[in-house]
């Protein structure tokens, strides 16, 4: 998107908000830093433009690690089928596409709802009648971070603690593909406003439970190396994670499948989890993304995500979940 598409898109989505008295906003499916921090962010900057604004957790909970994120408490602990879409006359879709609302059902608008889409995902196809996705940013806060600057926003500490921690885990601290010298001198604007940033990212690093360790140490010890060591795939069955009763925010395969991709000679890595109603969540990381774009890989199985991290859910067992990754990765990179 060229800097004059992003700014007639920023002045369109305003014009939209200053019309709503209501706005609602999301947290995807299992969200990570960059889907909370927007979601907060984007409350108090709309709060600061005078919308009554509501954030959802959706289908799953905010994990305790985000908690401390400025205005995490106030998220209404509901999904997008438990809140009364008439009360609200405008939806900021945040960080997904329209299958990061909910996957409990199929998510449909009611027509007096007005539906703004904002990602930087490439398999992000637009879902509100005005979608702003910029694949030239590396976390969705970074775009927020544009568009309150166009908005003339106040990006006080609330604000940036939000965007900060969004970009921060989004580039893997600033050192994922795509990050750039305006990516550093965005950051650096938000940490001036900061008046703790280490203790802002320590409480969320440092959070581990004694479940992860377990729901790690599992995965860890069942990975397969296939196509010539090209390709690793750690798995959950749900039996283990029954028989150790691990609890949702313990079963991190982002985690696994980002410790995985340390390992040099493994281009493509997963850790696949197999969760109750017969799917299977798997999380895809790339460490040479240029040759093996995990994004293609997640989207042939039905996914998206970007091409050094991406993720999808299968409908079958794990077996067949692994060798459906498998399968597919050897036509699409022709090994």
């Amino acid at each position: 998107m060229t800097p004059t598409d992003f700014k007639k898109k920023a002045a369109e989505i305003l014009d939209e908000v200053k019309k709503a008295r209501s706005v609602l906003l999301h947290c995807h499916p299992s969200p990570d830093p960059d889907s909370v921090g927007s979601a907060l962010a984007m409350k108090f900057a709309l709060e600061q433009l005078g919308k009554k604004t509501t954030v959802i957790k959706g289908d799953s909970e905010i994990p305790k690690a985000f908690m401390h994120f400025p205005g995490a408490e106030d998220i209404l602990q509901k999904n997008f089928f438990e809140i009364d879409l008439n009360e609200f006359d405008l939806f900021i879709v945040l960080d997904s596409s329209i299958t990061g609302i909910s996957r409990i059902q199929e998510v449909v608008f009611p027509p007096s709802l007005k539906v703004i889409n904002i990602d930087h995902h490439r398999t992000n196809e637009g879902c509100g009648s005005i979608n702003l996705i910029d694949l030239s940013y590396p976390a969705n806060c970074l775009i927020l971070f544009e568009l309150f600057k166009l908005w003339n926003i106040d990006t006080d500490s609330n604000i940036s603690a939000n965007l900060f921690i969004g970009a921060y885990t989004d580039t893997g601290g600033f050192k994922y593909e795509g990050v750039t010298a305006e990516t550093y001198m965005a950051a650096g604007e938000l940490v001036s406003k900061l008046p703790d940033m280490p203790g802002l990212v320590a409480k969320m690093e440092n959070s581990t439970t004694l479940g992860f360790l377990e729901f790690q140490a599992a995965a860890l010890s069942t990975i397969s190396v296939f196509h010539g060591g090209i390709i690793a795939i750690a798995s959950v069955p749900h039996v283990v994670i029954k028989e150790k009763e691990l609890r949702e925010e313990d079963i991190q395969p982002s985690r696994i499948s980002s410790f995985l991709r340390t390992v040099p000679d493994w281009k493509v890595v997963a850790c696949a989890v197999e969760v109750p109603q017969g799917e299977v969540k798997i999380s895809f990381r790339s460490s040479d993304s240029k040759t093996y774009d995990v994004s293609k890989l997640a989207a042939a199985l039905g996914g998206g995500g970007h091409k050094s991290a991406a993720g999808v859910r299968m409908t079958m067992s794990l077996d067949e979940a692994i060798q459906k990754i498998v399968e597919t990765a050897k036509v699409l990179y022709n090994l």
